[in-house]
Parts: C-alpha cells; structure tokens; sequence
C-alpha cells in the first residue's frame, strides 16, 4: 500500500510512520519548563509594572498552550493535520462564547435585580 493512501478504518492523518521524536518532546519540555519559570518569576517580582503583571502571565499561558499543542499534541497546519486544526478552532470559538458571554451576562445582571430595600419590605 502506497504511503499516500490510507488504509481502510484508519483516522485521516495518522500513518505507521509518522512517529515522534524523542527530540520534539524534551525540546517542549524544555520551553514548557522556561515559560513556568517566566510564570513564576513575572508574578513574585517588581521588576515588572504591577498593572501589566496580568496580561504578561495571559502571554506567558497562551506561549504554554502553544508549546503543548505543538511539542506534545503536534497539532499543525500542515495539510493532513486539517481536522484537528479546525476542532481546536472550533473549541477556542465555543469557549471563547461561553466565557465572553458569561462576563456580559453578570456585568448586566445588576441592573435586573431588585434594589435591597425593595428586597428587604418584602421579607417582612
């Protein structure tokens, strides 16, 4: 069977020969283990300014994410690779709804709720 032609019952993308590489993984565990320290370090020190402390640890986990996906998942754009492409795409789309969503939903839910005094005459 040709290397181009997949086997019956076999998931598209995956093939005998395509195997990781021992490399590939230490490589990721060694940026995995450089961008925790980053973690750690950005958020016990004063080096950094204290109001952009929450947006360089955002960087530093979205930076996280990439490496796993890339080094231990091995998720790439490459064309036979598409599939779970677009499943990861479309998961960072439905919790990206569902988070956004929710903080519009609580910053709005205060001003459909019944002022406390109002609450308070009515208990009694």
């Amino acid at each position: 069977m040709s290397d181009d032609i997949e086997a019956q019952g076999q998931a598209p993308g995956i093939s005998e020969h395509a195997g990781a590489k021992p490399r590939s993984y230490l490589i990721g565990l060694g940026y995995a283990f450089i961008l925790t320290l980053a973690s750690f370090w950005a958020s016990s020190t004063d080096f950094v300014y204290g109001p952009g402390v929450p947006v360089l640890l955002a960087v530093l986990a979205i930076a996280q994410m990439g490496v796993h996906l890339v080094f231990f998942l091995h998720v790439s754009s490459a064309p036979d690779q598409a599939n779970n492409f677009l499943a990861l795409a479309f998961g960072v789309f439905v919790v990206g709804l569902v988070v956004f969503g929710s903080l519009i939903i609580m910053a709005n839910l205060n001003h459909a709720m019944m002022p406390m005094d109002q609450m308070i005459k009515m208990q009694r």
